[in-house]
Parts: structure tokens; C-alpha cells; sequence
């Protein structure tokens, strides 16, 4: 697979900066089918950094509310990357 379809954006939330800060890890929204081996070689890959470990989550998708109809919202998965000590990701937060 190509590491630009496994890695689909980065996830900024304020609990990932604090993340971030004291553990040098990054979390990515990733492709549901891809493994751990294949999220950090594309990382290794697109960042050029070396990751010391992987790990994942299925995060379950909510439900949306159309007036009275809900509708589902797909399932996705969540990479949280812990780097080697120095190395960093620059990812700019939009405003």
C-alpha cells in the first residue's frame, strides 16, 4: 500500500499536544485495514523519523441525528506513534 493511503491525517486535539509534549507521540487517523507494521513504516516513511513503537485503536462511530432519523457513522482507526527521544513531527495547527 502506498503510506499516503495508510496515513490519513494527523489527529490535533488538545489531549494529542499534551501527549506530544511529555511523550514525544503523535496520533494519526489511519486506514481501518492497515496493521501496526505497515502504520510505521509509512510514518518512517512520509516523516523520516524512526518510531520506537505503535499502538492502535478501533474508535466506534457515533451516530448522526438528521432530524428524527440517526444515522450511523462509520467506525475508524486511531495510531498513536511514540518517536525517539529528539526527533519531531512538525504538524501545523490551523487556526
Amino acid at each position: 500500500m502506498n503510506p499516503y493511503t495508510i496515513i490519513k491525517r494527523p489527529l490535533i486535539t488538545e489531549k494529542t499536544s499534551q501527549g506530544r509534549e511529555a511523550k514525544n507521540a503523535y496520533a494519526f487517523e489511519v486506514d481501518r485495514k492497515a496493521n501496526k507494521i505497515m502504520i510505521k513504516q509509512a510514518i518512517e516513511q512520509i516523516f523520516k523519523v524512526k518510531v520506537l513503537d505503535i499502538n492502535t485503536i478501533m474508535m466506534p462511530g457515533k451516530g448522526r441525528r438528521f432530524g428524527a432519523h440517526l444515522s450511523p457513522k462509520r467506525p475508524w482507526k486511531k495510531a498513536v506513534a511514540k518517536l525517539k527521544a529528539g526527533e519531531r513531527i512538525e504538524i501545523h495547527e490551523g487556526v
